[in-house]
């Protein structure tokens, strides 16, 4: 099984289930990753099946049996909290100081590894998570409001423009404290909350997603593929790969995963796409802008 793909792995296996392996499943990704790690039998209790069922449910995932599929769920949180440090730290030193072949080589290795993290990040992407992404930030009667983190407000703030463009109704969360609560109090059923949160992730983050929900809201979630707390409230996740040629995750895959999106916000727009966009155009020139 891919390194970080356990999450991942139950949501595309969700159809292949029993019915009461599903109960297992939905309990494990909606606290996901603490519920991975109660015994059997407090999670057959939680989800209102047997202990055996249990048991089949980690084997029809790929896994001979409990420990077994513990011990993954450990090495994966092991990865999803690494930092910058850890990565250059660890045994993968190596890869980030090779020289050997100069410039060229590392235009190799970066053109290998950004090529291959875009191709299989797109291939993996559900297309219903994508369409219903698109439906909902395409439709008028909703309202976007977009928030990232550390690195991540710039994603944020680029599929933001992208979308000011195109629609009415968007805004980026406020940075003050007393705007950025009164935004989030405000939130209604109208209103979708695009979150960008990648590993290590951010508590506040878990803590909107829990507002816009329980105010009516939807969540949209872009991540990676060790899946952000955020996910247990969020009706579509987005993932990319983070691979890179750095000790720094990359957020390559995710600007192709954000272009694809905003190409199928203005296929679902149709005509009111170009319309928006030559009257943001004329407000422009007239602005001198």
């Amino acid at each position: 099984m891919a390194s970080g793909a356990l999450a991942d792995v139950i949501r595309q296996k969700l159809g292949d289930l029993s019915p009461a392996e599903r109960k297992v499943a939905r309990v494990l990704l909606a606290n996901y990753p603490s519920a991975g790690f109660e015994t059997i039998a407090v999670l057959a209790e939680r989800a209102a099946v047997s202990a055996p069922t249990v048991i089949r449910f980690v084997n029809r995932i790929g896994y001979k049996g409990f420990p077994d599929f513990q011990t993954a769920l450990r090495e994966e949180l092991d990865e999803r909290n690494a930092s910058p440090l850890s990565l250059y730290q660890s045994a993968d030193h190596g890869r980030f100081t090779e020289t050997a072949d100069g410039e060229n080589s590392l235009i190799q290795r970066g053109a290998g590894v950004f090529s291959s993290a875009v191709a299989q990040t797109l291939a993996e992407l559900p297309p219903h998570d994508l369409e219903r992404a698109v439906s909902l930030l395409a439709d008028g009667k909703r309202r976007i409001v977009l928030a990232g983190g550390r690195f991540t407000h710039l994603f944020a703030h680029y599929l933001g423009l992208h979308l000011m463009q195109l629609r009415d109704d968007v805004k980026l969360l406020p940075a003050l404290d007393v705007e950025r609560t009164a935004t989030l109090g405000a939130l209604t059923r109208r209103d979708v909350l695009v979150v960008f949160d990648f590993r290590r992730y951010e508590q506040d983050k878990v803590t909107m997603a829990e507002l816009a929900v329980r105010q009516g809201g939807k969540v949209v979630l872009f991540t990676d593929r060790w899946l952000s707390p955020v996910s247990a409230h969020a009706e579509v996740v987005l993932t990319s790969l983070v691979t890179t040629p750095s000790p720094y995750d990359s957020f390559v895959p995710t600007l192709a995963v954000i272009e694809t999106v905003v190409a199928g916000v203005v296929a679902a727009l149709g005509e009111d796409a170009p319309a928006r966009l030559r009257h943001t155009e004329e407000i422009a020139r007239r602005m001198g802008l």
